[in-house]
């Protein structure tokens, strides 16, 4: 299970991720790649099992015709140990890089690319001429874990990733990596389990975290290495497939294998729910915890990504091939705004 891209099989998805921007997503299959636009939703891009095989995953460069694809599934036309880089605009593979281990992840911005392996993650200049930067060592890494603040003029620049210390994250500053050097990694000791998922925000000042458990979602400032808020998702154990801020950072949502999406106030913290034993203290910290503002779990009850739309509204895009989106507002209620298919899979038809 990578994260913030959920993995499984349905109507032959693979994988699904969203752009930098959370405005286009990537539908990997196993008859090929399409690319969506979220709002409207419309496909934007559509590469054949002919020319990708089936792919395991695919990172967007912002909107541009730039795409990084690596192959999987049962139909893969590459090695799983490659990186590959599609320019749609050229419709011709433009670069290849091969690494000693099969390729979990790939994070994209304009001027890096992060490649992630099992025990390794690899930086480059990108796009043109892909320049190894550093190799860092990680500890198991299985989901690929690995984000990178997305704009070069972030305030910080920075790329995460599971630290060696069980449930810890390290984070390296892109900027110090352009005279071919870098400080040190800093470590901040986020969760007593194992990293699930994580998430940076555009300004790369704010990182969320969320171990196996899935109880909970700690988010942190990156430049104090602080606890900003610690939020619930439930009580019993879930696994979270994605995490992400809204573009001013006042929110945040994240979905599980449960089904259902939960949206965070992070601005206004009193926005959240709490429990009605809040003010008992001796209770402990259970009841004290910040509650999701609101949620809404989709139809299928299946495994999905989220993000935020216009206005205050977040998206899901689940496995079975369906797009769900949901209008919030400050007092909790969450209404459902729009309901579509964007895959029409016929199966066991290659020409689909």
């Amino acid at each position: 299970m990578k994260a913030p891209e959920v993995m499984a099989a349905g109507r032959g998805v693979i994988s699904l991720r969203f752009n930098q921007d959370q405005g286009c997503f990537t539908c990997c299959m196993e008859t090929g790649l399409r690319i969506y636009n979220v709002e409207p939703l419309v496909e934007k891009a559509h590469l054949d099992l002919d020319l990708v095989g089936s792919v395991c995953s695919c990172e967007m460069l912002h909107r541009t015709n730039l795409l990084a694809i690596v192959a999987g599934g049962p139909r893969p036309k590459f090695a799983e140990n490659t990186v590959l880089v599609y320019d749609d605009a050229s419709k011709k593979f433009i670069m290849e890089l091969t690494f000693p281990a099969r390729v979990l992840a790939v994070r994209l911005r304009r001027d890096r690319m992060a490649v992630a392996t099992c025990n390794q993650i690899h930086v480059f200049t990108f796009p043109q001429p892909a320049r190894r930067l550093l190799t860092l060592e990680t500890r198991d890494n299985e989901r690929g874990i690995c984000e990178m603040s997305p704009m070069a003029t972030s305030e910080r620049q920075l790329l995460a990733f599971p630290g060696h210390k069980l449930g810890s994250v390290q984070l390296v500053d892109l900027a110090s990596t352009e005279a071919g050097s870098s400080s040190a990694p800093v470590t901040v000791n986020a969760h007593r389990g194992a990293l699930a998922c994580l998430a940076l925000n555009q300004q790369g000042t704010l990182i969320a975290t969320a171990s196996e458990k899935g109880t909970l979602i700690r988010v942190w400032d990156t430049v104090r290495r602080t606890l900003a808020v610690e939020l619930r998702r439930g009580s019993d154990p879930a696994t979270l497939y994605c995490i992400n801020f809204s573009r001013d950072s006042e929110f945040l949502c994240c979905s599980s294998d449960k089904g259902t999406i939960h949206i965070f106030a992070l601005k206004d913290t009193h926005l959240n729910r709490r429990s009605t034993f809040s003010k008992m203290g001796f209770l402990g910290n259970y009841v004290e915890s910040q509650w999701a503002l609101a949620n809404f779990t989709v139809p299928p009850e299946c495994a999905c990504i989220c993000a935020f739309g216009s206005r205050t509204s977040v998206v899901a895009v689940c496995l079975d091939g369906t797009f769900h989106k949901y209008v919030f507002n400050s007092d909790g209620n969450c209404n459902r705004e729009a309901f579509d298919v964007f895959l029409d899979v016929c199966e066991d038809d290659d020409t689909c």
